[in-house]
Order: structure tokens, then C-alpha cells, then sequence
């Protein structure tokens, strides 16, 4: 950490969000986070991020720092700002991301041309990284996040300039047919299976795992299972062959902002009645009324998060004493489905379809446990937020869940580790069985309140994740291995 510190530098983030300007989900807020989380190690980093419609008043009058003439299509421009503490480089280019719709699609779908629309982020990463700011800012290290800008190290191939490419969900891979090889000004001597080539056309996220100098993945269960054909969905082989240049470096939770002290009625380990009267309000707000645990679920509703074994174990649940609370939206035949249990238990289960940030953060405070049962998870961020909150984690066994969550057995209670419950495989028995040990255990105050301080003095801070990737980053700033 001490060498780290010393060493310091300039670090370029690259994505396509980052909070607050633009969120679809949580690799906004990992990319918003690390900024801060690396100043205390001497690291000054810039986002780089597309200029959406949404995002272009927030930025306009910000001072032009680059320019590009011929950007797949048209010009683009470089503006340098700050927003929230961030220091944000913000990609213009109408042509490409001046657009109704979110960040990948429209109302028709995923746009056709994202291939274009995100090579171009990387090639203005690469310039930027070979010093084309013109306010002289010029990187040690280019850290590439996600398909969206994994074309980066392939572009700055040749520079000098180390990078990094973090893997948050590989189940997005930025496929393209390979007759856009030269419209994506990638070199037709690179398109072989050791190189570009992947099934027989591209892949963006391949081309940033082969070209980068290292990778990260955002928790060490999921650094190994992505060499699993299980996990790796197609790239197992390629992430494999490159295990010496791979770390899983748990993501970190903004413990400001997710903290029981900002709660409606403020509470801590030591002084739980404000637990309870969240507790109250969230039964109220919900209208329900439930004598056992208060299970909450905040989740896009996917098969991916196993949102489709809840109406096979929610009935015993209830008729447990337990209820349930859901926020989320997803899949149709999902919400439809969570909109069933709700019509079947009133007073038990109750739903509501879409995202509230403000309704999110009064479900942690007020639940007691929170339900995480996906079939992959690379990191996960609620099962945090439930720890933080002493809402006790209920998780899948998998990927970041079965690094962050001590299972509640004999021997991590005897020992006051436990902080939550743990099962496998995810499927509806397994997943039952762990809701009944839920009933068992809030029928034991004692052990109960045990876990719930457990659970909230656990380090889920950004500190050991910032230390792990500024040793990554001096290691490759220094020349040597990280």
C-alpha cells in the first residue's frame, strides 16, 4: 500500500456510464466510485464516458480539449469537466450519441450500429492515453471497463501506455459480424482465433481480455468461475490461457450514502429501535403486515437473478409468518408473476414495477433480510447494502454472493462470524431450505441480533479494492508485475 501511495500517476477510466450523469446499472456506480477511492493513493483518475442527449446539457460550455475529424462517421469532440468530484472527459458525437433512448438501445431495440458507436469510444481512449489532450493530461495507465471499451488496448497497442481491462459481466460481449474488421479499423493480420477472431466475427470484449497487459474481474469466486464453461459463456479458453494476469478484486459500496445513519429514522449496531420503526414504515408503505421476517428483493427481474424460483418458495415463506416485499422491473412474464404472488398474499406480498432510488434505500433500512438467489453474480451489490443495514443477506452461492456473505452454520455462529445465509445450487429446494433456516433463525432474538451486528460491522467500503488496484496500477506504471 506504502509503495503505492508513493508511486501515484494518472489513470484513464473508460465506460459507458458513470453516476451521477448516466446509470443503467452498477458499473455507474463502480466507475463513479473508484475516482475518489484512489486519491487517498496518489492516483488522479478521468473518466471517459460518451456524451448522450441526456447528458448534453449538463455539459455544455465545458472547454474543448480534443478534436476529431473522422470518428466513424463524423466529427467528434473531447469536453473536460467535473461533476460531483469526478473529473469527466465527455465524448460528443452526434452522429452517435445524440439520440432518443438509453445508452445501448431505442424503442426498436439495440442500436445496430453500437459496434461503431463504442469502437469510437476506445479510439479516442487510445488517443487521449497517446497524448492528445490539449490541456497536456496524459494517462500511466488506460482502464477499460466492459465491452463498451474493449477495443481500447487493441487500439493503443504499440503506445507505451499500460491497460487494464475489468470484466463486470461477460455475459456482454460486444459481438459484431467480421465484415466490419475494417470498418471498426481494426487490422485484418489481427483476425485469427489467438487474436480478434471469435465464433467466426468479433467480439470487443475478447479483444480487450487478449490486447490488455492485465485483467480484473469484480470478485475473486467470479475471477475463477469465469474459467468455467459454465461461467465463462464462450470465453472460458481465452480468460484461462491469460490466469497469470488475472485478479478478482471485490467492487467496494459508497458506505456514505448506503448507511443506516442516512435511514428515514436513523439506527447502528448498537441502537436498533430505528431499525424497527423503518421496519414499521415500510410495512405501512407497503400495506402489509407481517409478523415474521420482512424479506426484501431489489432486483431486475431475470431468470439471471433467479427471480423465477420465488413462486415456488414464497407460499411456504408466508405460510411461515414471513412476507415480501419487491421492487424491480425485468422480464414481463417475471413481473407479471411477482404481480400474482402479491394478488394471492395481500397483506403478505405486495410489488411495485420499476426503479425508485428513494424506495430502494427505505426497503434496506427497513427490511430484515434481503433475497439474492441469482445463478451468476459477478459481484452484487445488495447483499452489501443489506449488510450495511443489518438486513440480512439470504444469497446463491456464487461469484461476489459467496464472497461477501458468511453463511449462518454452527460453526460460523459459534465463532460470531456469520453474517447472513448462504445455499446451493440455486434452484427452488435449495433456495427453500435457506428461507426456512431465515424463519428459524428470526425466531431466535438472540442469535438474530447477533448476525445483524455482525452483518453491519463488516468492511464493504471501497478502502481494500482501492488498495488492490493501485498496487495493479504502480505495478504496471512501474514496469513490473502487479
Amino acid at each position: 500500500m506504502k509503495r503505492a501511495k508513493a508511486m501515484g500517476g494518472r489513470v484513464l477510466s473508460v465506460a459507458s456510464e458513470c453516476v451521477p450523469l448516466v446509470k443503467t446499472g452498477g458499473l455507474a456506480d463502480v466507475v463513479g466510485a473508484l475516482p475518489a477511492a484512489l486519491a487517498p493513493f496518489g492516483w488522479e483518475m478521468r473518466v471517459l464516458i460518451p456524451a448522450y442527449r441526456s447528458i448534453l446539457p449538463q455539459v455544455a460550455g465545458w472547454p474543448e480539449v480534443m478534436r476529431e475529424a473522422d470518428l466513424f462517421g463524423g466529427a467528434g469532440i473531447v469536453r473536460a469537466g467535473e461533476v460531483a468530484g469526478i473529473g469527466l472527459l465527455v465524448l460528443e458525437a452526434g452522429h452517435l450519441f445524440d439520440r432518443e433512448g438509453g445508452p445501448y438501445s431505442g424503442p426498436g431495440g439495440d442500436w445496430p450500429d453500437n459496434p461503431e458507436r463504442f469502437a469510437a469510444l476506445s479510439w479516442i481512449a487510445a488517443r487521449i492515453a497517446r497524448g492528445g489532450l490539449s490541456d497536456g493530461w496524459r494517462p500511466d495507465v488506460l482502464h477499460a471497463h466492459d465491452w463498451q471499451a474493449g477495443f481500447a488496448p487493441v487500439y493503443l497497442a504499440g503506445a507505451g501506455v499500460p491497460s487494464v481491462m475489468t470484466v463486470h459481466n461477460i455475459a456482454f460481449q460486444g459481438w459484431a459480424g467480421a465484415e466490419r474488421l475494417a470498418a471498426l479499423r481494426l487490422e485484418a493480420a489481427d483476425f485469427h482465433p489467438d487474436g480478434l477472431e471469435y465464433y467466426g466475427g468479433l467480439s470487443s470484449l475478447k479483444a480487450g481480455l487478449v490486447w490488455a497487459d492485465r485483467i480484473t474481474t469484480v470478485s475473486p469466486s467470479y475471477a475463477a468461475e469465469l474459467m468455467r464453461p459454465e461461467f465463462g459463456m464462450g470465453l472460458e479458453g481465452v480468460i484461462a490461457a491469460r490466469a497469470d494476469r488475472l485478479s478478482g478484486i471485490l467492487n467496494g459500496v459508497d458506505t456514505a450514502l448506503w448507511s443506516p445513519e442516512a435511514a428515514p429514522v436513523p439506527f447502528g449496531p448498537g441502537r436498533m429501535r430505528g431499525k424497527a420503526a423503518n421496519r414499521r414504515a415500510l410495512c405501512a408503505e407497503f400495506g402489509l403486515e407481517v409478523a415474521g421476517p420482512l424479506a426484501i428483493v431489489v432486483s431486475r427481474l431475470t431468470d439471471q437473478k433467479g427471480i423465477d424460483l420465488l413462486p415456488a418458495v414464497i407460499p411456504a415463506f408466508v405460510a411461515g409468518g414471513g412476507g415480501l416485499a419487491v421492487l424491480g422491473s425485468g422480464d414481463p412474464a417475471l413481473e407479471e408473476a411477482m404481480r400474482a404472488l402479491a394478488v394471492r398474499f395481500p397483506g403478505r406480498v405486495a410489488v411495485r414495477i420499476g426503479y425508485d432510488e428513494g424506495l430502494s434505500h427505505r426497503m434496506f433500512a427497513g427490511g430484515d433480510a434481503v433475497l439474492v438467489p441469482s445463478r451468476f453474480e459477478p459481484c452484487g451489490l445488495t447483499q452489501m447494502y443489506g449488510l450495511r443495514h443489518g438486513t440480512l443477506p439470504v444469497v446463491a452461492a456464487t461469484g461476489g454472493l459467496a464472497d461477501t456473505v458468511i453463511d449462518a452454520n454452527p460453526a460460523a455462529m459459534a465463532a460470531g462470524v456469520a453474517t447472513g445465509i448462504t445455499f446451493h445450487p440455486t434452484d427452488a429446494l435449495a433456495f427453500g431450505q435457506a428461507l426456512r433456516r431465515l424463519l428459524a433463525l428470526y425466531a431466535r432474538p438472540a442469535d438474530w441480533a447477533r448476525l445483524q451486528r455482525n452483518a453491519m460491522r463488516q468492511p464493504v467500503g471501497w478502502e481494500t479494492s482501492a488498495a488492490a488496484y493501485s498496487a495493479l496500477y504502480a505495478g504496471l506504471a512501474g514496469g513490473q508485475e502487479a
